[in-house]
């Protein structure tokens, strides 16, 4: 089986008119029917055998799943989904399926079953078989390629930085090329890589399984997959967990999540500030200042510095920028263990003699079809606006308001130049269904910002509860090591008992 591949996506899309939002998901029910007569007949079968790719746990098995390439014609062609189970190792205790639900677009959840199986079979004792699936044009699943140039598969190009100067013309140019050589190259597959779709394979997964009802544990990008799951087959969904919830806004998407990052930077970097003027650093030979206070100013100065003469890296060919600073300052938001890499890479940059040693993320030239997939899911989901003007604008503002981001959440992607309207309008997500989703957010979280979650905690009205972990970085449950958030989720996915109503946890 392919080695599989996980990156997190660029994420910004769209606006479309409020009125035309609020009809969508009875525009998606026509194609759901569709669907979901297309299988009334024989369910799709799964062929289990042992994983075979790097990382892969003792007991994985791997499949792979038939789907429609297209719903709305279920007799047409079809493409294969990599698929993946743990199952229970007491069958006594077994009370259905958990399915775990990767971020992006573009997380493998093959590689994310292997990445985290063990600790959450740990946590369930056998409640569930635990099971991932690769989203379309992910990993072992279908892809697409667009022949992107090598310089547009760059974590720092398919992230749209503006100019040292806040110019756009640069990224104006390369969102055009990519639309174009998108529209060129991707064909049908790529055309289907789309949330709803996600959430219909989803389903047939489930049907596959054997299983009435499916229970989730969702992180990032897969919270909205999950939410729009819930809309479309409310009936079918068993105990969901929502782990770092986005504004699932449908005149906004995409657009709105990538937006959403300028504040979610600003909300957690006084964390890596408080770390890197610990005196405890000095001894690592880490410690940026004497006060948290001074970080800020430090990181900015070195970052305009770096604009105006980048300096030459272990990577003959690609210096280390301002650009490639404030993204991988981007990265290391995420996790607490990511500080001391960058506080490392700050202070080779600092140092005239030293060599800065670019992180593998920025160094790296994605292959085709994970760009492509990164782009592609953004873009089919939801029309963008296409005044360049507009996004000057935008981005203007937004350097002045959140210098650490430098205006590359505002900022033109190639859904622009888009060639192929959205195939049907986002789901709306609502407060009808039944009440069994927990949602669990941190505090200070970089890419879904507090602020963001709250509006899907609104949406959701009585269906939700939300627990809130005084944390920071990207991902609760099993990721940052708070105690009481684990207990509660694992209380919730094991016995059914949920908070009765809104509550925190602290750090």
């Amino acid at each position: 089986m392919a080695t599989y591949r996980s990156k997190t996506a660029l994420i910004a899309l769209c606006v479309t008119a409020v009125a035309a939002t609020l009809t969508s998901t009875a525009d998606a029910t026509a194609t759901d029917a569709t669907a979901a007569a297309a299988t009334r007949g024989a369910a799709p079968t799964l062929a289990w055998t042992a994983c075979t790719h790097t990382g892969h746990l003792d007991g994985q098995q791997c499949a792979k799943l038939s789907v429609p390439l297209d719903y709305a014609d279920p007799a047409g062609p079809h493409v294969d989904l990599a698929v993946s189970r743990l199952p229970s190792t007491r069958p006594a205790a077994r009370r259905g399926t958990l399915v775990a639900v990767p971020g992006g677009p573009g997380g493998s959840g093959v590689q994310r079953l292997s990445q985290k199986g063990a600790a959450l079979a740990g946590q369930l004792a056998g409640a569930y078989d635990i099971v991932a699936l690769d989203p379309r044009g992910v990993g072992g699943s279908v892809t697409a390629e667009c022949g992107l140039d090598a310089a547009d598969r760059r974590l720092t190009t398919l992230r749209s930085w503006p100019g040292a100067d806040g110019g756009i013309a640069e990224n104006v140019d390369r969102s055009r090329r990519v639309a174009e050589a998108c529209a060129a190259n991707g064909g049908a597959e790529l055309r289907s890589f789309t949330t709803a779709n996600q959430a219909r394979d989803t389903d047939r997964f489930r049907e596959a399984l054997g299983e009435r009802k499916l229970s989730v544990w969702a992180v990032s990008y897969g919270t909205y997959v999950t939410a729009v799951y819930a809309q479309k087959f409310p009936q079918r969904t068993d105990r969901l967990v929502l782990d770092s919830s986005g504004d699932p806004d449908p005149t906004r998407v995409a657009r709105g999540w990538l937006a959403n990052m300028a504040q979610g930077a600003d909300d957690r970097f006084p964390d890596f500030a408080a770390w890197a003027a610990d005196p405890a650093r000095a001894g690592e030979g880490l410690r940026l200042a004497e006060h948290p206070d001074d970080v800020r100013p430090l990181f900015l100065s070195l970052a305009a510095q770096l604009d105006r003469s980048p300096k030459p890296s272990n990577v003959p060919g690609l210096p280390l920028t301002g650009t490639m600073l404030r993204q991988a300052l981007q990265t290391a938001l995420y996790g607490d263990a990511q500080f001391p890499a960058f506080a490392r890479l700050v202070r080779e940059a600092l140092d005239p003699e030293a060599v800065p040693e670019l992180p593998k993320e920025l160094a790296a030239v994605l292959p085709d079809s994970d760009a492509s997939l990164m782009v592609g899911v953004i873009c089919n989901d939801v029309a963008w606006p296409k005044n360049v003007s507009g996004y000057e604008r935008a981005v203007a503002a937004d350097r002045a308001a959140h210098p650490l981001t430098a205006g590359m959440p505002a900022n033109i992607t190639p859904c622009a130049f888009w060639k192929d309207a959205p195939a049907e309008r986002p789901t709306r997500i609502t407060d009808r269904g039944p009440s069994n989703i927990l949602m669990v957010q941190n505090l200070r979280d970089p890419a879904t910002p507090y602020a963001a979650s709250l509006k899907m905690r609104e949406a959701l009205g009585s269906r939700a509860r939300l627990l809130t972990v005084d944390h920071g970085g990207h991902g609760v449950y099993l990721g940052n090591g708070n105690a009481c958030s684990d207990r509660t989720v694992t209380a919730y996915l094991t016995t059914g008992e949920r908070p009765p109503r809104d509550s925190v946890c602290p750090s």
